[in-house]
């Protein structure tokens, strides 16, 4: 199948054509695409020969290209409706009646210059297929956010996540527009379920079914705790999808060199201690380092329990049961080489010793995050 896309450098257009090519190159195969895949990319700086060809040779068209933020009203027209017609056009020259998708806007409803030549385009669309009888697909997208998406110009999300990932004041004028957004991933899954004819149709339009619906204030809001969440150690509600989506488009507009932040490592002569997520709901994760012949621990909790993975180096975690007094100790000797996690019951005193030449590296999970007012550890010798 070839499949050209214009506006191929855009944002749409690039999460599409990375995916695409990931089907092609066989790296994922999650999709309905049968046969061998081609991709054609045309975009504003691309050779107009080369849509000639493409048009030509091309088994399924999304036409991506577009103008939002013109210098001039009269841009709109060229960018949105003109190039349009080219394109259909051509498709007529060279009889090919493949299926044609256009990436239309809400505002095509609105009597605005933007929304006249998207609602122009669509109707040339409709146009098209009366004329020759293609099967057109008319997407009137909401905002759309995700990674790639350029700040400053078009998209709020893009703007916030940008300034304020780089500390750069955001302003709000009313934080009580409801904004309506769709998740570029979602849109890219769509279209290219298109492509096998698996969209999603409502009478003349087609639609991204996954449409999250948000005030602009708790957009701004969930932004800003991203940024603070890097300093508490707390990581936002995954289970909240648009949450997830907000904050994966949120990562990617940290500077360049600001991907790091540092941890308080909590160092003594035994070795160190360092919290890495702290979560009102899922636990704490922290990492321990034990200098070779350090024992540590020797307590037990009655509702805190654990998890211990031993990554590197090789010890022993001993148990004893404190509702048997005298009771047998029982050991897992774990190890780096063989990776196994233990589970800390409530109840038993326990303790983990370096039984190695070098430092034991553990990852360990609690089921709370440490509270020095109510520790829950009590000290008991193995």
């Amino acid at each position: 199948m070839n499949v050209l896309i214009t506006g191929a450098k855009g944002f749409i257009g690039r999460n599409l054509v990375s995916q695409l090519r990931n089907i092609q190159s066989g790296k994922v195969k999650n999709y309905n695409v049968s046969g061998e895949l081609n991709v054609f990319e045309y975009d504003v700086d691309s050779d107009s020969k080369k849509l000639e060809d493409y048009c030509k040779e091309a088994d399924f068209v999304f036409n991506l290209a577009g103008v939002n933020r013109p210098k001039d009203e009269s841009e709109f027209k060229k960018g949105n409706f003109e190039f349009a017609s080219t394109l259909l056009e051509t498709l007529k020259k060279h009889s090919n009646s493949c299926p044609v998708m256009i990436s239309s806007s809400i505002q095509a409803a609105l009597d605005n210059p933007y929304g006249e030549s998207k609602r122009a385009g669509e109707d040339l669309m409709f146009e098209y297929a009366r004329e020759t009888g293609a099967r057109v697909l008319v997407y009137r997208f909401p905002n759309v956010f995700g990674k790639w998406c350029r700040p400053n110009y078009n998209s709020a999300v893009a703007t916030f996540c940008h300034n304020i990932a780089n500390d750069l004041p955001v302003q709000v004028n009313d934080g009580s527009v409801m904004m309506r957004l769709v998740y570029v991933d979602d849109v890219v899954d769509e279209l290219i379920g298109a492509l096998s004819g698996d969209e999603h149709r409502d009478g003349n339009y087609c639609f991204v079914p996954t449409v999250h619906e948000i005030e602009l204030s708790k957009i701004v809001d969930l932004i800003l705790s991203f940024k603070k969440d890097r300093e508490s150690l707390n990581v936002p509600d995954m289970e909240d999808p648009f949450t997830k989506k907000l904050y994966s488009t949120y990562l990617s507009y940290l500077p360049k060199y600001g991907f790091g932040y540092p941890l308080k490592m909590n160092v003594d002569d035994r070795g160190s201690f360092t919290e890495i997520i702290r979560t009102s709901d899922r636990g704490q994760f922290s990492v321990n380092i034990s200098k070779p012949g350090i024992t540590k621990g020797n307590h037990w909790h009655h509702t805190k329990n654990e998890k211990f993975l031993v990554v590197s180096g090789r010890g022993v975690i001993r148990f004893r049961d404190m509702n048997t007094p005298n009771g047998e100790v029982i050991e897992y000797f774990v190890s780096g080489e063989k990776m196994e996690v233990i589970d800390i019951p409530t109840g038993y005193t326990h303790n983990i010793e370096n039984l190695g030449k070098g430092e034991m590296v553990t990852f360990m999970w609690c089921n709370e995050c440490f509270d020095p007012e109510r520790p829950d550890a009590y000290f008991e010798k193995v």
